[in-house]
């Protein structure tokens, strides 16, 4: 996930969008099922009256709004680029940057982001109605579609192809290949034809229609040429290089750049140890438009298209992109950014995505030798903040509906048992995902929440007691006043997803108790429809004497290992202790180091004596000293 917004009283997290508008309730249409749910043709009608109003072809405004958002309003809440409403339109005032380094910066001069803010002032309306209000979401995306034909052409389109170039501009880009990128698929979906029923049980539909896109149309836009070719990947593989932008921001000022840190990965090093999947929140065309802005201190080394599963390398992986919100993670890692939003799961997760994953990822753990296992091919909801406050604010995408099993199947490393079924042992979690449907809600920016529509799903529920009716676990780093769990999507801290590996006490009938976050919890494995799978390898305990030990985020050198004149990274202990008698999986036994780079020109790599075991600890990922436990094997 880029980034997340932040609203009073939500658990999302944030990263990269740091401040958006605060809306007010709207009128008819802020949410489509207030006022629609009697008529499932309404939203249809609401994109025909908004293009004879502005002149602009029906196909092209359903076209934009469907490759925007999948024509869904999210009952006016932003998306993670700060986009609003069906045709996402911008309002971002302050960025905040993903590489952990806790940088915030003003956007408030960035056209791209306050694309809202032009539509509400064609319209003469207060932006905040355009943001939650569909209907002029709609409308204001058509003045803007009409204002960019006439600045590309200086006259209004005579043919559906020279909308090519309104399309683009609409895009707000600066790129050649990520403007285009745009309008080309805008133009493939009026081609092949769209259909689809929303959330708020909208019917819309989107003739296929043939027609020649005037690529020429682009020309007055003045757009920055791209490359397309030299990017890292498999042979014959759809992969392009469109490099992300790495600039100095303020020429007085050589530590504010973006929007990653030059490195010589790994021969230098810095292993790469991890693969991290992430959803964008978004379209893809718009991941690629941020990671090319160097004010928005984010980026990760490829991108991934839902529709056909169109591979962008943006970050050599010799550099460190910032794409986790946990500095370490980043030195260690790759990140893949795949064009989705988590809680419309198969909306976006779709085949040609899976597979083109899988295949870029299979020769990444070749060449990098990484291990192809799910504790080193993690979802970035299981890389864990570097700080309590972090811990709560990381993000949980690709989310519950990404299909993990499938996923390791399609990358030759299936999740199969490995050790005998005992009643204690590292178990891997593992439900059927086509049968697994639990329930799953989301909220809006007001917490106002509803039931997700029932659909495969990659978790068990975590629960303190052998009872469906027992409350779920609450994460302390979620609900630090001790608050139970919830369904909600964004409530990482109840839920074990596939792939994760936790040490079994004991069963008792269909349920399993495992140790989870410092506490002992429970979930249903019955023997009818498994949950699991049983597994060797070796696990982690607090050493004797101990009564606890303490939980950190990151493997930073001691201070005693930085050179005069650096200052040390803080080494913080996490929000959780592991008490006596707890087993955690153990993943890697990794040296603490630390990637120094102050600016672009500087970069020094401290190496600590500290020892570090990673461990399966919650949902996430976490470390202890070595020295603070003792391993043994387990099956």
């Amino acid at each position: 996930m880029l980034f997340s917004v932040t609203h009073v009283r939500r658990i999302v997290p944030i990263f990269l969008i740091a401040a958006l508008l605060v809306l007010p309730a709207g009128g008819r249409g802020q949410a489509l099922a207030h006022s629609t749910n009697y008529d499932p043709g309404w939203l249809q009608q609401v994109f025909a009256s908004a293009a004879r109003e502005f002149s602009v072809p029906e196909s092209i405004l359903l076209s934009v709004g469907y490759n925007e958002s999948r024509w869904e309003q999210h009952g006016g809440a932003p998306s993670t680029s700060g986009g609003y409403g069906i045709m996402q339109l911008t309002h971002v005032d302050q960025v905040f940057d993903a590489a952990g380094k806790g940088r915030l910066r003003s956007a408030r001069r960035d056209p791209a982001l306050h694309t809202l803010d032009r539509a509400a002032r064609l319209l003469g309306l207060p932006r905040e109605r355009v943001a939650r209000n569909a209907v002029d979401n709609i409308r204001g995306a058509a003045a803007l579609l009409a204002a960019g034909a006439r600045a590309t052409l200086g006259r209004a389109p005579r043919a559906l192809g020279e909308w090519y170039g309104a399309v683009a501009a609409y895009s707000g880009l600066p790129n050649r290949v990520t403007a285009t990128d745009l309008a080309d698929s805008v133009f493939a979906t009026i081609r092949h034809g769209e259909a689809r029923t929303t959330a708020e049980r909208q019917r819309v539909t989107l003739p296929a229609q043939w027609v020649a896109p005037d690529r020429g149309t682009v020309r007055r836009l003045d757009l920055r040429a791209g490359q397309q070719s030299s990017a890292e990947c498999p042979k014959a593989m759809d992969c392009r290089w469109v490099p992300a932008a790495y600039a100095v921001n303020n020429p007085n000022d050589p530590t504010d750049y973006g929007n990653y840190d030059a490195s010589k990965r790994p021969a230098n090093g810095l292993a790469i140890r991890y693969i991290v999947i992430h959803d964008t929140e978004g379209a893809y065309d718009a991941a690629l438009g941020e990671f090319e802005n160097p004010t928005r201190y984010a980026s990760a080394n490829y991108v991934i298209r839902s529709s056909d599963g169109q591979v962008t390398q943006m970050v050599r992986n010799r550099d460190i992109a910032w794409h986790d919100g946990n500095y370490w993670f980043n030195m260690h890692a790759i990140g893949i950014e795949h064009e989705g939003v988590a809680v419309q799961g198969a909306t976006w997760y779709s085949e040609p995505m899976y597979q083109a994953s899988a295949r870029l990822v299979r020769w990444l753990t070749h060449r990098y030798a990484i291990p192809l296992d799910r504790q080193h091919i993690i979802g970035h909801e299981e890389v864990p903040g570097p700080t309590p406050k972090a811990q709560a604010s990381q993000h949980w995408d690709p989310g519950p509906f990404w299909d993990w099993g499938h996923f390791m199947d399609l990358l030759n490393a299936p999740i199969v048992d490995t050790a005998f079924p005992l009643d204690s042992g590292i178990v891997t979690i593992d439900p059927a995902f086509s049968f697994n449907t639990p329930a799953v809600s989301t909220c809006d920016a007001g917490d106002a929440c509803q039931d997700l529509p029932a659909q495969p799903s990659n978790f068990v529920y975590l629960h303190t007691q052998p009872l469906l009716s027992a409350p779920l676990v609450g994460d302390p780093a979620l609900h630090p006043s001790g608050e139970v769990g919830t369904t909600r999507a964004d409530d990482w801290g109840d839920k074990a997803a596939t792939g994760e590996q936790y040490y079994a006490v004991a069963r008792q009938g269909a349920w399993v108790q495992i140790d989870y976050a410092g506490q002992p919890v429970w979930f249903r494995d019955p023997a009818s429809s498994p949950t699991t799978v049983s597994t060797s390898g070796q696990i982690v305990t607090p050493r004797p004497g101990r009564t606890s030990i303490p939980v950190f985020g990151a493997a930073y050198p001691e201070h005693s290992a930085y050179p005069h004149g650096i200052q040390p990274q803080i080494i913080t202990k996490l929000q959780y202790t592991i008490p006596a008698g707890q087993w955690y999986v153990l993943t890697d036994t990794v040296k603490a180091d630390y990637y120094y780079s102050p600016t672009q020109r500087r970069h020094v790599i401290i190496t600590g004596k500290t020892r570090y075991d990673v461990i399966s600890f919650n949902h996430r990922l976490a470390l202890v000293k070595a020295s603070d436990v003792i391993v043994k094997s387990s099956g």
